[in-house]
Order: C-alpha cells, then sequence, then structure tokens
C-alpha cells in the first residue's frame, strides 16, 4: 500500500516521518509512504474549489483541489491519501464535517484518512512522557505529569514550559521564527523515542490504528 501524507507544518513532518516508520516498517519494506509538509494550516475554501494561491503552500486552502488530484491519480486500492491537522480551537464534529464535505466534492474521490491531533501534534510527544525525558533528562517533572492528555490547554506552551528555560513566555517574547524553530528541534530530539503503542494521546491511538486498518 502507498500512502500520500499531508501534515500542516514542517514539525508535523518530522514526526510524522518517525512514526510512520515505527508503524509500518521501514519506506519500501512493505509499504511505501511520502509525507508532504505545508506551512500553515489556513481554511477551507466556502465554495470548497480551492481557488487560491498553489504557491503558497496553505493545506486547508488547497485540499479540495489536492484531494481531487488524488482522486484521479491513485489506483484504486493500493493508494491512499492521510490528512493530518491540529485541532487547535475547533470543535471536532464539525471539522471532521468539514473536511469530509471536501471529499464528498471530488469525482472520482481518493480513499482518504482524515486524522485530527488534539490539540495540536505536540500533544503526540506529550503522550509518551518516557520519550520526552529520555530526549530531554532536564524536563520539568511538575509539567509533564500535570498536563492533561489532549486537553485544549495551549499544547506547544506546556511543552515549551517543560523544556525552555523561562518557559512559554520566554520563547513567544522571540517570535513566531523562533517557537518555529523549537517546535522542529523538540520534534527532531523526542520523535525517535515515541513508543507507538504506549503512547497516551488518544488522538494519537486513533492515527495509528486507523493507519494500521489502511494497511491492513
Amino acid at each position: 500500500m502507498h500512502f500520500e501524507v499531508l501534515v500542516e507544518d514542517a514539525s508535523g513532518k518530522i514526526v510524522l516521518d518517525r512514526i510512520l516508520e515505527a508503524i509500518l516498517g521501514p519506506e519500501g519494506e512493505k509499504h511505501t509512504y511520502r509525507v508532504h509538509a505545508y506551512k500553515g494550516i489556513g481554511r477551507l475554501p466556502r465554495d470548497l474549489k480551492g481557488s487560491t494561491d498553489p504557491s503558497k503552500r496553505i493545506l486547508l486552502d488547497r485540499l479540495p483541489n489536492i484531494l481531487a488530484g488524488y482522486g484521479k491519480s491513485l489506483p484504486k486500492g493500493k493508494a491512499a491519501v492521510i490528512v493530518v491537522v491540529d485541532l487547535d480551537d475547533r470543535s471536532c464534529t464539525e471539522f471532521k464535517h468539514e473536511l469530509k464535505s471536501a471529499l464528498e466534492r471530488c469525482d472520482p474521490a481518493p480513499e482518504v484518512l482524515f486524522r485530527i491531533a488534539v490539540e495540536e501534534i505536540e500533544s503526540w510527544l506529550l503522550g509518551d512522557p518516557d520519550a520526552v525525558k529520555a530526549a530531554y533528562p532536564g524536563a520539568k517533572e511538575s509539567v509533564l505529569s500535570g498536563y492533561r492528555q489532549d486537553s485544549i490547554c495551549g499544547t506547544w506552551e506546556k511543552l515549551a514550559d517543560a523544556l525552555v528555560q523561562g518557559g512559554a513566555q520566554a520563547l513567544k517574547k522571540q517570535g513566531w521564527v523562533q517557537i518555529g524553530r523549537k517546535k522542529c528541534e523538540w520534534a527532531e530530539k523526542i520523535a525517535p523515542f515515541l513508543g507507538v503503542d504506549r503512547n497516551r494521546s488518544k488522538s494519537f491511538q486513533v492515527f495509528r490504528d486507523g493507519l494500521r486498518r489502511l494497511a491492513g
């Protein structure tokens, strides 16, 4: 089976590259996969036609056109699209409905698995505190143990509070470019230690189990 995996940013790609191998095995051994990172999540066009500028590489802005293209190009029964996005502060039920509406406009439609990280993909890192501590032995235990899994609480900020001197407030003063760099650094260092079968994040478990079903 071949998987085309779409994720909204660079740090998400780093995490997914690692956990896809952990779930499916090395690329090309039984399955093939490509992870495509975008430059932000954006929003689905109201008319679901995806007419925004493709050069900006904003995931949801382009999603209707991307799915339509895959519907025409991917071989039936041999390939699937995995779309991984952050919930942020959206309603999960409404967001899933919006995503499925974009797919329903495709003719033909590709096989697609939509998966939502609650609240952000950093929740998948926090879902394995042993991995966080293996990568960062000095991580603040009080912050890790006080995090309520998959809660809407400012997830990346929680991780920053555990790992960064001065916490999220100090990091925010450095601006969004530095925040993005830190997110990529956390992903690079923590992802190799993630245990896919011990992760506490329910949204990660739903992603993992759905991918395994597709992989047969």
